[in-house]
């Protein structure tokens, strides 16, 4: 495997990412797993560590199955093609919609707190996550950063398909994948230890990171 667990991905990036230790970034993670990371990269680079909480929109009848994804601020990215070919309908979309919009704000909620918030104007953000699939979750993602005007967007992650990059190369101001296979499947698949991330721990990570 490529990397013995998250923190192992985490502390690697980092390294790549000392360069920006001097624009005093923002280190924003993509919960649950990417907060791992996140606090790595922060650790290193003294930054702020914050989360936005995308949520993926699965098909009715394959949940796993992402078709469009969800973000603060009314984001919204949805695979209409894909949605059209299988014959989902509006309502059922919509209504998918609404319980994933809850589960964000729970969680939003639950991870930040009381704290203000999220405040990027003007600032250098570093996106950060344990990986890219399909790349939706991250695309409303930064979408959503984009509505608070950062300076900078840098997204950063340790594994993602080769096509990646492409996908990426309009919505951010530069993306770093340190690995890149033709050959990907599963994100968890360059992982020896790719185990489930609780809320305790992400909220834990949060804490530390501010403490």
């Amino acid at each position: 495997m490529l990397y013995k667990d998250r923190q192992d991905a985490g502390r690697q990036l980092a390294e790549i990412l000392r360069k920006y230790k001097n624009e005093e970034p923002v280190i924003i993670a993509l919960p649950r797993g990417g907060v791992v990371l996140g606090y790595e990269v922060a650790k290193e680079l003294k930054a702020p560590l914050d989360v936005i909480t995308p949520r993926k929109i699965g098909a009715p009848f394959h949940p796993e199955f992402g078709v469009g994804a969800i973000a603060p601020f009314g984001i919204q990215v949805l695979d209409i093609e894909t949605i059209n070919r299988l014959r989902i309908s509006e309502d059922e979309i919509q209504e998918i919609i609404e319980l994933e919009t809850n589960e964000m704000n729970r969680r939003t909620n639950l991870y930040r707190k009381d704290l203000p918030p999220l405040d990027l104007k003007e600032k250098t953000v570093i996106v950060v996550d344990d990986g890219i699939a399909t790349g939706v979750s991250t695309k409303a993602a930064i979408r959503s950063i984009k509505k608070m005007q950062p300076k900078k967007i840098i997204l950063a992650v340790p594994v993602c398909p080769q096509d990646a990059a492409e996908k990426f190369k309009h919505e951010v101001d530069e993306f770093i994948c340190l690995y890149a296979p033709f050959d990907f499947y599963a994100v968890g698949a360059f992982y020896d230890d790719f185990r489930q991330i609780s809320d305790s721990e992400v909220i834990e990570l949060l804490e530390n990171a501010r403490a």
